[in-house]
Formats: structure tokens, C-alpha cells, sequence
């Protein structure tokens, strides 16, 4: 077979492209298409591949404001060639999905997500509702809406993450999907026992529906030390006069964050995510996770067992449940239970599975 996969954009390594360089792990052959590539920011896997991109990947100030050209994307993702493929797998989180294969080639589209900002959480991306920029972006998400449901279309396949991100897939797109989940971990990774010590961690990218100000005010009620491990486009507002039980580190090396991983009570994830491969992460150093009780996290953390939810996005519920926590004496076996449903090695397999099975 001759394939090609497709990524919305290649500028840095994070969950959707940790979910990319295992496709690539499953058809080391397969030719690699996206919008907007960043030499140097991907893994070695990625960057060997053949890529092929889009005019977009020419367009001025790319590198740092490849988002502001989203009217684009639709047309930039249909003017890719995908004539002479067998197989198209898409990698989506934006447009991806929304290439055009050729009549007689399979299309499975691995979604991380429809697009969060033009439907579900339009209004936690845009809480502005007056004035022009409001209006004109209104006026775009109603065209990518539009746009989105129509390419569903040209999908034979849907696959995806985590049930919740599925029934989103349901409801907008009104197709079936498979649950695969994504690959977080090695197949030979065993937890172990680690000296913990008196402190929780929050790693995350400092976007609104993180929720991070929640964690900040709940730390700064509960006087508990809190790593917080990360940044983006809020970090100027959200460390802003941070106590000094709250500590804010970006940018350390990726062993370094592991080693906090291991030595934390507890591991903050009071957002609502699609999937999240945090958690994921934080069980497998025998971390609980105290989660907002909503979205893939129902799907990674086992309740009483490798971690706590809170109900409401509330400084009380969040503080209640950190407490709910500490009164728990958490087991390695149960850690290990858990994480084995996302290895690289089962993901790679379904993969295959799926594609064989319906090409």
C-alpha cells in the first residue's frame, strides 16, 4: 500500500504529535503532508520522514502566527495531492480530516478533536461579544462550521481518543468512531514505588480552559506547595504575583519534569480535556490525579483507585478533593492496572487492525 498521512501542522511536540510520530512508527513508509512545518522542533522520527506542505508553510511570520491564518486552512488542506495513494490516514485537530482523497482510496481520520474553539468551547475562546473582532470571527467560525461538517463527508473512517471526544464526533458530524486510545507510554514501562515528597504538580499549556487560575486559587487558599510546569499565551496574567507557595517553571528539560513527576503527592488537572495524556503520565510514577470530574479524564483515572474527581470547578470542590486524596493509600498494582491501556504498542496495533479491516 502507498500512504500518506496528514497533520494539521508540525511546530513542536505535543499530544498530537506524540499520536503522529506513532502512526509513523506503524507505516515507517508513509509519506508525511501538513500546513505549516518548523525545522528542528519535532523528534527525529517526524523530521526524517518526507514532508510535504502547503502554500501556508510560505506565508510570512509562520512561525509565530500560524494560527491567525485559520480562514486559510481549508483551502490550504484541499490543495494537497494525495493522487496515487492507497490510504490517507489524517491526523486532526483542526482541518486535517478535511483533505480531499481520491474516489477509490480509504480516508481514516484519527481526531483528537472537531474543532473545540468554532463549537464546544466557542464561547471560553472568545468571551468578548461586542465589537468588531467579535463580529468578524463570528462570521469565520460560521464558515469553518460550515466547512467542518461538510468534509466530514470525505471521511470513511472515524477514529479517535476517548469516548468523550466520539459523542462530539456524533453530534456535529452524525457518523460512527472507534476508540483508540492514544499511545502515552512504552509497552515495557512498569511503575514503581517512589518516595514522594510534599508537594502537587500541574503540567499544561496556559490556555483558558486549562483552568489554571483555578489551581492558583485554590494553592493560594490551601497554603500547599504547587510546581506548576508550563506556559502560553496566559502566562503573563497567571503568574502574575504568584504566592510563594506556588512555583512557576517553563521551559526545563523533559527529565527534569519527569523527576517532579515521580517525587509529587498529587498531580492537578482541573480542566475539562478531550483526552489528556498527563494524567496518563502522572499514574505511571505512581501519582493520583485530582481531576475536574468531566471529559477523557473519567476515561484515564480509576476513582479511589489512582485518583480523586471533583464535580464543580470551584475552589472548595478542588481543595475538598486534595484533602479526599491525602486520606487515600494508593496502590502501585492499581497504577500499573491502569496505564497499560495506553502503550505505543496497542495503539500501533489497533491502528493496523482498523485500517486492514476497512480498507
Amino acid at each position: 500500500m502507498k500512504i500518506a498521512i496528514i497533520h494539521d501542522w508540525l511546530t513542536g511536540m505535543r499530544g498530537g504529535e506524540v499520536v503522529l510520530d506513532s502512526l509513523l512508527k506503524a507505516y515507517p513508509t508513509a509519506d508525511l503532508f501538513t500546513l505549516f512545518y518548523s525545522k528542528g522542533k519535532l523528534n527525529g522520527r517526524i523530521e526524517n520522514r518526507r514532508i510535504t506542505t502547503a502554500f501556508t508553510d510560505n506565508l510570512p511570520f509562520k512561525e509565530k502566527y500560524y494560527r491567525y491564518y485559520l480562514p486559510l486552512l481549508p483551502t490550504a488542506i484541499e490543495s494537497l495531492d494525495l493522487r496515487g495513494y492507497d490510504v490517507v490516514i489524517s491526523s486532526s485537530h483542526c482541518v486535517a480530516k478535511g483533505v480531499i482523497p481520491h474516489p477509490n482510496t480509504f480516508h481514516m481520520s484519527y481526531v483528537h478533536s472537531p474543532m473545540r474553539y468554532v463549537w464546544d468551547m466557542y464561547y471560553d475562546y472568545f468571551p468578548n461579544r461586542s465589537g468588531l473582532k467579535f463580529f468578524l470571527f463570528q462570521s469565520i467560525a460560521n464558515y469553518l462550521r460550515t466547512w467542518d461538517v461538510a468534509s466530514s463527508q470525505r471521511v470513511d473512517y472515524f477514529t479517535c481518543n476517548s469516548h468523550f471526544v466520539g459523542k462530539r464526533i456524533q453530534k456535529y458530524y452524525r457518523r460512527d468512531y472507534q476508540v483508540i486510545p492514544p499511545p502515552c507510554l512504552s509497552e515495557e514501562f512498569r511503575v514503581q514505588d517512589y518516595s514522594k515528597e510534599d508537594y502537587y504538580l500541574m503540567v499544561s499549556a496556559f490556555a483558558p480552559y486549562k483552568k489554571i487560575d483555578l489551581a492558583i486559587e485554590a494553592f493560594t487558599k490551601n497554603k500547599k506547595k504547587l510546581i506548576l510546569i508550563g506556559g502560553g499565551q496566559e502566562e503573563s496574567k497567571l503568574t502574575k504575583n504568584l504566592p510563594s507557595n506556588i512555583i512557576w517553571k517553563k521551559g526545563i528539560p523533559r527529565q527534569e519534569v519527569l523527576d517532579y513527576y515521580k517525587r509529587a503527592r498529587g498531580f492537578i488537572f482541573p480542566g475539562m480535556e478531550d483526552f489528556g495524556i498527563t494524567p496518563v503520565e502522572s499514574q505511571a510514577y505512581a501519582t493520583p490525579v485530582i481531576a475536574f470530574g468531566q471529559g477523557g479524564a473519567l476515561e484515564t483515572v480509576v476513582s479511589g483507585k489512582t485518583g480523586v474527581f471533583f464535580k464543580e470547578q470551584t475552589v472548595e470542590a478542588l481543595n475538598i478533593a486534595i484533602q479526599e486524596s491525602e486520606s487515600i493509600s494508593y496502590k502501585r498494582t492499581e497504577f500499573q492496572k491502569s496505564i497499560n491501556r495506553f502503550t505505543e504498542e496497542k495503539f500501533v496495533s489497533e491502528i493496523r487492525k482498523a485500517v486492514d479491516r476497512h480498507k
